[in-house]
């Protein structure tokens, strides 16, 4: 998606289908390429810790480094069910204290303890990866929803490495509008009613 004026603050902007939609992790390749090969994630993932997932592939390659970062040379594609994706939306809690979302400061950090899941929103990026002028969603799954993540809410794990370091090199040598086109096709998502979202 291009930088647009009419482009909301705060939005949800992923590839989706009817049942399932893709975010995106980076891992190291003894992590990432097991996930790709078995589509699930192997023992060594650990489900008790929190796992931050991306439904923006830019933002995912300004985090990633365009897959060059320690530990995160490999991104995956992972297809989630959308049914799973509005459960962690709708019991989630942002990850910051916003004056006006909670009674006060105390009673947000009771929520962020209670609630599985956490949002955050960051600046989205173009394809140089300088920030834009809205916000792109990054999804914290913990304890009961970092199990369901992996357990029962994955339906499909690709490995984009190759993508992302094609459209990488596209970007450094000036052809643009090819990289463009191979982005993925993100759209608005249709969120669940949440104070957080």
């Amino acid at each position: 998606m291009s930088p647009s004026d009419d482009v909301p603050y705060r939005q949800i902007r992923a590839a989706y289908t009817a049942d399932t939609i893709t975010v995106y992790q980076a891992y190291a390749p003894a992590l990432g390429l097991p996930a790709a090969r078995d589509g699930r994630f192997p023992a060594a993932w650990k489900r008790g810790r929190m796992t931050w997932v991306k439904p923006s592939f830019l933002w995912m390659m300004y985090r990633c480094g365009w897959a060059t970062k320690p530990d995160q040379e490999t991104v995956l594609a992972i297809d989630l069910r959308r049914d799973g994706f509005t459960w962690a939306l709708e019991n989630a809690c942002l990850s910051h204290h916003v004056p006006g979302r909670h009674a006060d400061e105390a009673a947000w950090r009771q929520a962020l303890r209670r609630a599985p899941a956490r949002v955050q929103w960051d600046p989205e990026r173009d394809l140089r990866l300088r920030p834009l002028p809205y916000r792109s969603l990054q999804l914290g799954l913990a304890g009961d929803a970092s199990r369901r993540y992996a357990d029962d809410w994955i339906t499909g794990i690709t490995d984009v490495t190759p993508l992302a370091h094609e459209i990488h090199a596209l970007v450094r040598a000036g052809r643009t509008g090819e990289a463009t086109r191979l982005l993925p096709a993100e759209r608005p998502y249709p969120a669940p009613a949440n104070p957080a979202i």
